[in-house]
């Protein structure tokens, strides 16, 4: 599993120009919020780019990840009764395991081989190249405090 990496050892300014992306201070701040945490949604990001870099509106951020989702540096996420989340381990069809109680949210490699590790019984004609999976269940703080002692 990869860990999430330490903001600061990451060339945002060559992230972006290298995926065709004009650099702005709203891209860099954005692309190190999303970096800096796990699975965070647009208003976490919001929240650590106003004190990156001052006044930015909901909409912008919104705006900047739908960009970096677009160019592939950044993975969206949508568990059913959860806002989109974002995260920066892009390319390698890994999965996700959501808790029903708490919401939190762990990457899960991929199940079994290459991806996309997973294959339909029948795919209509269509060529498959990624599979998206979500495991539910619960997390294993919430299953600790559950239990009865």
């Amino acid at each position: 599993m990869v860990d999430v990496v330490p903001a600061s050892s990451v060339d945002f300014v060559g992230l972006l120009r290298n995926a065709g992306l004009r650099v702005t201070a709203s891209r860099v701040a954005v692309l190190c919020e999303v970096t800096g945490g796990k699975h965070v949604t647009a208003d976490q990001v919001a929240a650590g780019v106003r004190d990156r870099v001052g006044t930015i509106s909901t909409q912008a951020v919104y705006d900047v990840l739908a960009a970096l989702t677009r160019a592939g540096l950044v993975r969206s996420i949508e568990p059913a009764g959860s806002p989109a989340r974002y995260e920066t381990r892009v390319g390698d069809n890994h999965h996700h395991a959501v808790c029903r109680s708490c919401g939190a949210i762990t990457d899960v490699d991929c199940v079994v081989g290459e991806p996309p590790c997973v294959s339909p019984s029948d795919a209509n004609g269509f060529v498959i190249d990624e599979a998206e999976v979500t495991f539910w269940g619960v997390c294993p703080t919430c299953h600790k405090t559950s239990k009865p002692d």
